[in-house]
C-alpha cells in the first residue's frame, strides 16, 4: 500500500493587497510554496494550519473558507511512492504585521525558511516550486 500524504496551506493576503509566500530549503532541495505543511497523526486540518502558522510564523491566525483542494493523483515531489492531496484555506490575522518577511536572494542555499510578501496582481504560477501551488495561484489571480 502506497501512502497518502495530507497538506494543508493558508492563504494570508494582508491589508496592502499582498500574499504571503514561503521560500524553503529543505533535505537539498529549494523550493517556493504558501506557508503550511503536514499534518501530524490526530491532528484535523484547521489544527494542523494553525500549528504551522505558529511553527513557521509565530503567528496566530483565523481559518477561514477552504480556497481549493486537488481531486487529482499528485505524486510528491520528495518520493513519488506517496499520492498528495493538498487543501488550501483563506486565513486571517490581526498581527500579520509582525511576520519578518523581505527581499532574499533565491533559491535559498542554507537550510530553513524565509517569507516575502507580493501582489496579487503579480501573482504567478512560475513564482511556485509544486504543481499544486501553481493551480491555487492561478486561481488567486483570476479571483482578483
Amino acid at each position: 500500500m502506497f501512502p497518502f500524504n495530507i497538506r494543508v496551506y493558508g492563504i494570508l493576503i494582508n491589508d496592502r493587497g499582498e500574499v504571503l509566500l514561503s521560500d524553503e530549503f529543505r533535505n537539498g532541495f529549494s523550493f517556493t510554496k504558501f506557508p503550511g505543511g503536514g499534518l501530524e497523526f490526530g491532528e484535523g486540518l484547521r489544527e494542523a494550519l494553525k500549528r504551522e502558522f505558529m511553527e513557521e510564523l509565530n503567528l496566530e491566525i483565523e481559518v477561514g473558507d477552504v480556497f481549493y483542494f486537488n481531486e487529482f493523483h499528485q505524486p510528491s515531489a520528495f518520493d513519488p511512492r506517496h499520492q498528495v492531496h493538498s487543501f488550501y484555506y483563506l486565513v486571517r490575522s490581526e498581527n500579520w504585521q509582525s511576520i519578518k518577511a523581505g527581499e532574499h536572494v533565491l533559491p535559498l542555499k542554507e537550510e530553513g525558511e524565509k517569507h516575502r510578501w507580493i501582489q496579487l496582481d503579480m501573482l504567478s504560477d512560475t513564482l511556485f516550486t509544486f504543481p499544486i501551488d501553481k493551480l491555487v495561484a492561478e486561481k488567486l489571480r483570476q479571483k482578483d
